[in-house]
């Protein structure tokens, strides 16, 4: 088994679900006008989706563990074909929004199985490496799926796009189901799965700091995604090819923090990275807070610097939880999912509150605090978790 190509076998089934939520968007309103709906019930499609792909993260982590990786990747990756060929045919919208949620419930699977097997075949430096070049790959995602959203639809019609989605997805199933063999360790038993499983990996300090800090950060950048382009427009009247463009330079240091991070956890301990690059994070979105309405080129680059050390610390994040737990790895991972995504749901939904209350001041503001205090508590959380290393071993 060639390890290096099964990583990118992997990533490109986990790339395919940011990549499918976000192809979607550019298309919106062609589907309100196409299937007589409105901008509020068309938005449910994005929304079903998210929730969805959420909620799948802690179904499917038990499922890897007691099932195994390749059969839970195929199937999800199956449905996902099945349900995206499903929307290109869907002639209403309440049929869309089904499918949508089927899409969901299949590739959910891509990220947990992807970042299990990978955790499965490498150990050490090897598996940071690993890990970098996973998040980087899963990362363009979000990067290039509204481009190429835009450029199908502008072709053809929003159909194409599911069209598309539904080959690239039986490309993805094939060669999984040809190269894809089981790396479930069969000295590794696991039991039947019970919710205390939950409870246990976030009693564990490596555990729950992980899955509270990607709270916080996936918080903090759909903070960006969200309110960035009112500021773009109200302060810099920019077009919407424009404030296309200024997301680009963002999305693109999260690539590139991400190949990084990995080769970082070859020189550096991955815990000291992660508490510095939470305190970075801070830094990075107190500049932006302070610097974002003196001039377009400041707020870039205080976004590139937050995309930048985001980046940095995804990898260093997910090798340390997949080390941290043997046994229920993929719970772990699945656990982990499910807050990140969470944080991407209240994002705008506390943002928008803090916004009425005190402005960008205070929504921007509770991020630069969120991440001081976490990072603080982090450094103290790990230490602890270094002092009682046998302890990481139960999980």
């Amino acid at each position: 088994m060639n390890r290096k190509f099964i990583v990118y076998l992997v990533a490109f089934a986990a790339f395919l679900g940011p990549f499918t939520q976000t192809i979607y968007t550019p298309v919106l309103p062609e589907v309100a006008s196409q299937l007589h709906s409105t901008s509020f019930v068309v938005n449910l499609t994005i929304s079903v989706f998210t929730l969805f792909l959420a909620i799948m993260q802690m179904i499917y982590g038990p499922l890897t563990d007691s099932k195994g990786r390749r059969s839970i990747m195929l199937f999800g990756i199956s449905l996902y074909v099945i349900a995206s060929v499903g929307c290109y045919f869907s002639g209403t919208i309440e049929l869309l929004i089904f499918f949508r949620a089927l899409q969901a419930i299949g590739i959910a699977s891509g990220s947990v199985v992807a970042v299990t097997v990978i955790s499965d075949l490498f150990e050490g430096k090897e598996r940071g490496q690993a890990m970098g070049t996973f998040q980087m790959l899963v990362m363009l995602g979000p990067v290039l799926g509204p481009v190429i959203g835009g450029f199908l639809s502008g072709l053809f019609n929003f159909h194409s796009v599911f069209l598309a989605l539904a080959a690239t997805g039986m490309l993805v199933f094939l060669f999984n189901y040809l190269y894809l063999k089981e790396t479930k360790p069969d000295n590794v038993e696991t039991g039947r799965f019970q919710l205390r499983d939950f409870a246990t990996i976030l009693q564990n300090r490596m555990g729950s700091s992980i899955i509270y800090l990607g709270f916080i950060q996936y918080y903090a950048f759909y903070d960006f995604l969200v309110f960035l382009p009112n500021i773009l427009s109200d302060r810099y009247g920019l077009s919407a090819e424009q404030k296309g463009l200024v997301f680009l330079p963002m999305s693109l240091s999260i690539v590139v923090g991400s190949f990084l991070g990995g080769k970082l956890q070859a020189r550096i301990d991955g815990e000291k990275v992660v508490v510095l690059t939470t305190y970075l994070n801070a830094v990075s979105a107190l500049f932006f807070l302070v610097f974002y309405s003196i001039s377009l080129a400041w707020l870039l680059v205080g976004i590139i610097a937050f995309g930048l050390f985001l980046g940095l610390s995804l990898p260093v994040q997910t090798t340390l939880l997949t080390g941290a737990f043997t046994r229920n790895r993929a719970t772990a991972v699945g656990a982990y999912n499910f807050s990140r995504y969470m944080g991407m749901a209240f994002s705008p939904i506390v943002g928008s509150l803090f916004y009425r209350i005190g402005g960008y001041g205070l929504m921007y503001g509770f991020v630069v605090v969120a991440f001081l205090v976490f990072a603080f508590l982090l450094s103290r959380r790990l230490q602890g978790a270094r002092a009682n290393r046998p302890s990481l071993e139960k999980g």
